[in-house]
């Protein structure tokens, strides 16, 4: 694991104190020519960049208070996320009680936002990251866990390892509480609309639908991957209505976006939600209020989850005892959008 190099590291290389290299590195006065030139030196052959974001010396060293976050997501479908906007607004409340700051960058792709992250914690412009969108065997891990950064991931840890601290909700009981309540409605064909299939998550909630509807005798489900927006998932559904004696009578989504695009397939079809389609959404948010029917919904304090996320890396940077630990296990709300299978 390498070893980042601080401000101490350069004093002790130019014999002077760790006020001195300050002095020196933002051009101040009160320095020697020869003094100055000397530090500049040492930072040099270390390789040592000061941050912008570094507070002053004193009890606190040369940390910061900002948190990264790097998403490897186009701009535009984040924006029309509600996840995500919850989830960061969960980690918000816990930087405004710190008065910290978070430090959000979108890339084109995982290898894209590891150099991030090696850049920022190279340059000190973070005091420690979050992780998202975890995949089986993902190469961020070990990376990140080599640079000593102080790191939560936001994903089951299972996927995470032993390398990071992690914070997760139990996709595998949600979906096994979605699939009993519709069994118990006398639905037997039950598909869903998942996300990336790269995705950790998405990885868990396929092989736990699998187990659960083997377990009850339904019949084998069909999972379609998307890329999580309503365009995506508004298709995904009108492949499995065109299913014919196939079709599903009840379809599960990986989040509100695509279920709330599902609607509008199920009346080109002519069918009625719930009478002859049940519709439940993963994320309960204001949109599954506002719709009619409104939508039944996984529903789980995304907010809260990003808050617990926060508070463990804050936990991380200040070195206390921290350890990885499920969030609240999403829960059932039905609504109007799920009724017995072949109700009238």
């Amino acid at each position: 694991m390498s070893v980042r190099v601080t401000i101490r590291d350069v004093a002790a290389r130019a014999g002077v104190s760790a006020g001195a290299v300050s002095l020196a590195l933002n051009d101040r006065p009160g320095l020697s020519a020869p003094t100055r030139e000397r530090i500049r030196a040492a930072a040099a052959e270390l390789g040592w960049i000061p941050s912008q974001a570094a507070r002053s010396l004193g009890s606190r060293g040369d940390r910061t208070d900002t948190v990264g976050l790097v998403i490897a997501r186009p701009a535009r479908q984040l924006g029309l996320e509600p996840f995500f906007m919850e989830f960061i607004s969960g980690i918000e409340s816990v930087l405004e009680v710190r008065a910290a700051t978070l430090l959000l960058r979108l890339v084109r792709d995982r290898e894209q936002e590891t150099a991030v992250h090696r850049e920022w914690w190279r340059t000190r412009r973070v005091s420690g990251s979050v992780l998202v969108d975890l995949t089986e065997d993902d190469p961020r891990i070990p990376a990140l866990a080599r640079l000593g950064m102080p790191v939560v991931a936001a994903g089951h840890c299972g996927l995470a390892g032993d390398d990071l601290t992690a914070v997760w909700t139990d996709d595998a009981a949600a979906i096994e509480e979605a699939v009993r309540y519709l069994a118990l409605l006398g639905h037997r064909r039950i598909a869903r609309v998942g996300g990336d299939p790269a995705l950790g998550h998405t990885v868990i909630r396929s092989r736990a639908l699998e187990r659960i509807t083997a377990e009850l005798g339904l019949d084998e489900p069909r999972s379609l991957p998307t890329d999580f927006s309503g365009h995506a998932g508004a298709r995904a559904t009108r492949m499995l209505l065109a299913s014919g004696d196939q079709r599903p009578t009840a379809i599960i989504y990986d989040n509100d976006i695509m279920a709330v695009a599902s609607l509008s397939v199920a009346a080109e079809f002519g069918l009625h939600v719930p009478r002859d389609l049940s519709l439940i959404a993963w994320d309960d948010s204001q949109l599954c209020r506002l719709t009619h029917p409104t939508l039944s919904a996984m529903s789980h304090d995304v907010h809260g989850f990003g808050a617990q996320v926060a508070r463990s890396l804050f936990d991380l940077v200040d070195r206390l005892p921290v350890s990885s630990g499920p969030a609240a296990t999403p829960v059932l709300v039905p609504r109007g959008s799920t009724a017995p299978a072949g109700a009238s």
